[in-house]
């Protein structure tokens, strides 16, 4: 089969490998409806992040089981399933408090930018659809598996609640995915710190209240003269750079919560700093699992669209491109059709 690899830097190939098969008991083989390219993709695309080997790219997913391991039972041939891209049992201590991605057992999914995938963990991965959904939803169910719900634990990690202020630091599709998130849950305001014209068309239309599009100080005087000089409640990191972070600390109030959801590159913190702030941090990779019902039932009964944040659609044998116009934001999420 045709299948996404990383070689080198800039270097993404769709070339011909052997299709997935049973390897342990736990396993499934799920053919994929949609797949996608991920933001945090674009690290080692752009050299961030080592890459000492040819790479299977892909960890977003969703589609119909073909095959399951002789120790899976809760999902079966036929059906229609999301999983989370951080791969767990569900039933370790760690999965019962609510931090699968933490898992004992904790793998992380790779290989899905294909049209058939192995998934290790089913029983405690996957999530089942009653019924096979619609064309239509696809996307908004792919979205699922990552993109919203890392944009959902950090509006959750940086405790939006009812009629609260939430600013978002980042305009990237887990970005977008925060704004949804924090209109859901019921923030009164929400400030989206933008600086393009169709991401910030984007962010209004799944709840923004407020767009900034300065930086830095600038971004933060500007949050600041919104709250009446006091700050936000909750704010969500969805960058994972030094100047994401400090902005986000520094638009937070005393006493609020910052929910970080991007890859650190470069981030440090001082501990005289952190003392002075008086802010909760909360963050990491996201728990998806914990959310994946919720946030399907939502796509299902068509209460929120996520997919929408997929602007660029290509085959996958014009992979190269969607990573291509992601790198070059031409595009904030890359489809890829299987």
């Amino acid at each position: 089969m045709l299948a996404t690899i990383m070689h080198a830097p800039r270097d993404v190939r769709c070339e011909e490998i052997a299709e997935p098969r049973i390897e342990k008991p736990t396993d499934a083989i799920i053919r994929l409806s949609a797949s996608c390219v991920c933001g945090s993709d674009l690290w080692p695309y752009r050299g961030a992040n080592e890459i000492n080997e040819p790479k299977a790219m892909g960890h977003e997913y969703c589609g119909v089981v073909v095959e399951v391991g002789s120790a899976v039972t809760s999902v079966k041939p036929g059906q229609f399933v999301v999983g989370s891209f951080c791969l767990s049992d569900n039933t370790c201590p760690h999965c019962k408090f609510g931090f699968h991605s933490s898992c004992v057992q904790r793998e992380i999914m790779s290989g899905a930018q294909a049209p058939f995938a192995r998934v290790p963990l089913a029983d405690g991965s996957l999530v089942a659809t009653a019924e096979l959904p619609s064309d239509d939803l696809i996307p908004s169910l792919l979205a699922v598996s990552d993109v919203l719900g890392t944009g959902w634990f950090a509006a959750d990690a940086a405790g939006v609640q009812e009629g609260s202020t939430a600013v978002v630091v980042g305009d990237g599709a887990v970005g977008l995915m925060g704004v949804l998130a924090a209109k859901r849950m019921g923030a009164a305001r929400i400030i989206a710190m933008s600086r393009h014209k169709t991401r910030q068309d984007l962010a209004l239309e799944f709840g923004a209240t407020d767009i900034i599009s300065e930086r830095g100080d600038d971004g933060v005087a500007r949050v600041k003269q919104l709250t009446n000089g006091v700050g936000a409640e909750s704010v969500l990191e969805c960058v994972g750079t030094q100047e994401s972070m400090s902005q986000a600390m520094n638009c937070a109030r005393p006493g609020g919560k910052i929910g970080f959801v991007g890859v650190p590159h470069g981030v440090t913190f001082d501990g005289q700093y952190l003392f002075r702030q008086q802010k909760s941090l909360l963050g990491g990779a996201a728990p998806v699992r914990r959310y994946l019902p919720y946030l399907m039932d939502l796509v299902l009964n068509r209460e929120i669209s996520p997919g929408k944040v997929f602007d660029l659609e290509v085959p996958l044998t014009d992979v190269a491109e969607g990573y291509r116009a992601m790198d070059e934001r031409r595009a904030i999420k890359t489809l890829l059709r299987l």
